[in-house]
């Protein structure tokens, strides 16, 4: 198959689709992931793949190319395989969930998609909402399809089941012994051609060892903290009897984004591309993302209010940004996502220095020829330099930002704390510090002092409300916290008894569940809806 990057796109592969795409190559570090770009729609649809596929190969099977040509019909489709699997880079160890955000962007970058409607399969839907939450003016809508913000399996007893069927997939890959079709696709798994194929089409996707290290890091992904900061259209699928993410998962998911639908279907079916409701689902979806009304792009607030200033502004709290005189940084002035990183680490800093030593390990946690990692540090640190102005400081042992020269929100939010201005901390908490960061190390301590700040400013304010008369505000600031730490008791309290007080009981009883729930995963007993409702009176 061509690699070309010069085959034009156009009625070749869309309506007549006799053959596969062209398969290209997007560089992201020095990595390759291949993508494939097919489809003269209205709107642009960019597919966040699944566990592990091979976008060339998928073609040799007439229900992926039935898939395809739907889909088409109404949009332009780009998708890919991650790095790792399929005919991208076999890279192993597999990358953190934050590298492969990245690698999305990159794609994006390389087949010019600006903006798009990002459609998340199985373990693609974490990485699309961590992508819609780190680069929202890129996200047109958010497709979610079989999948949820966490994926490991529940410690429960249907959780056991679930990791017993999980294991005896995961030593049967690629091999005759091949049970994924009768786990993941059971509508199809009686097509005997479809049997034989699937073993080697595993094979072409990924190694087992690449396989297993997936599905340990995928346990580890807990995107939940972010669904509060989604704001773009979302459109949800699931079968109700899906073996590998439960419909319960699916719910608490919809249920966390703003205005998010969710459509259930019967069936057990996980493969978004099989299934007797597949052309029902694909009706739905174009309607959502021909239909849907474009937000124009926004800057983020506070920002957009100081143009012109000639101020250097970085945005942590929610997502990362740079802002300067009034406009943010694109992406491509950074030249590459370690330049971002570095800036990132310096900035959970707060203005203490970093050593180098420390630095390095960061950038390059796998390189043994340490001689030159001095020189290519220093490359990484002109690039943030250039970016952020006079707002850096490195001597020969460390590098630090200089918080007098650039104006960060979580040391503002720090200082407003401190001047006992509960309003402001309020207001400058817009969301986890540095979300698509959650599983580094060093973004831990500050996004907990962080969470901390806003959980004891707004509790404060939400007491005051309460005490006031102003029940509503104080719902309104418990749901915050909660947004932030879904097991703070306190807030769960003060919600039910804020609701109770509004006169909005029903509201309240769902908030109560949701507090049992917490609780009961906590091992606390709670206090009961009635009691509650009496003490409120």
């Amino acid at each position: 198959m061509s690699t070309s990057s010069n085959v034009p796109r156009g009625l070749g592969f869309t309506v007549c689709m006799r053959s596969a795409p062209p398969t290209r190559y997007a560089r992201s570090g020095d990595v390759s992931l291949a993508y494939q770009d097919f489809g003269d729609g209205p709107v642009t649809l960019v597919a966040v793949p699944p566990l592990a596929r091979n976008i060339e190969l998928a073609w040799e099977c007439s229900l992926y190319r039935r898939y395809f040509r739907r889909i088409a019909g109404f949009s332009r489709y780009v998708h890919f395989d991650k790095r790792g699997t399929g005919a991208s880079d076999r890279t192993l160890p597999m990358p953190s969930i934050d590298t492969r955000v990245e690698d999305l962007r990159a794609v994006m970058d390389t087949a010019e998609v600006e903006r798009a409607f990002l459609w998340g399969s199985s373990e693609g839907g974490p990485m699309a909402i961590l992508f819609a939450a780190a680069y929202p003016e890129r996200v047109e809508g958010l497709v979610l399809d079989g999948t949820a913000a966490v994926l490991a399996p529940a410690s429960s007893a249907a959780g056991r089941q679930q990791i017993a069927r999980r294991d005896k997939w995961l030593d049967a890959w690629g091999t005759d012994r091949s049970n994924t079709l009768a786990f993941m696709a059971p509508s199809v798994a009686s097509d005997p051609w479809y049997r034989a194929w699937q073993p080697r089409f595993e094979r072409q996707s990924a190694s087992p060892a690449a396989l297993r290290e997936l599905i340990a890091m995928n346990d580890e992904i807990d995107v939940r903290p972010l669904l509060s900061s989604i704001e773009v259209p979302t459109l949800a699928r699931h079968r109700i009897g899906d073996q590998v993410v439960p419909i319960e998962r699916a719910r608490e998911t919809a249920a966390g984004i703003s205005g998010a639908r969710l459509v259930e279907f019967p069936g057990n079916d996980h493969f978004a591309h099989v299934g007797p409701e597949l052309f029902e689902w694909l009706g739905v979806l174009e309607q959502f993302v021909t239909g849907a009304a474009r937000p124009v792009p926004r800057r983020r607030a506070p920002y957009r209010s100081h143009q012109g200033d000639g101020v250097t502004r970085i945005q942590t709290l929610g997502g990362f940004a740079v802002v300067v005189d009034g406009d943010e940084v694109p992406l491509s002035a950074w030249g590459s996502r370690r330049a971002r990183q570095l800036c990132k680490r310096l900035v959970a800093a707060g203005g203490q220095p970093v050593s180098r030593d420390q630095l390095i390990d960061l950038l390059w946690p796998d390189a043994v020829e340490f001689d030159r990692l001095g020189a290519r540090l220093s490359v990484q640190l002109s690039t943030v330099r250039r970016v952020l102005g006079r707002g850096v400081i490195a001597d020969r042992d460390s590098v630090r930002i200089d918080v007098s020269e650039v104006q960060v929100d979580v040391v503002d939010l720090h200082a407003a704390a401190k001047a006992g201005d509960l309003q402001r901390v309020t207001e400058l908490y817009r969301g986890e510090f540095l979300p698509v960061d959650i599983y580094e190390d060093w973004a831990v301590p500050e996004r907990e002092r962080a969470r901390s700040a806003f959980a004891l400013a707004a509790h404060e304010l939400a007491f005051t409300a309460s005490a006031s008369g102003d029940h509503d505000r104080a719902a309104a600031l418990a749901r915050r916290i909660l947004a932030a730490d879904p097991f703070d008791e306190d807030a769960h309290r003060r919600l039910i008894t804020a609701l109770l007080a509004a006169g909005h009981a029903g509201a309240a009883r769902q908030a109560h569940v949701s507090y049992a729930r917490r609780m009961d995963e906590l091992g606390v007993p709670f206090v009961p809806l009635a009691e509650m409702d009496a003490a409120s009176r």
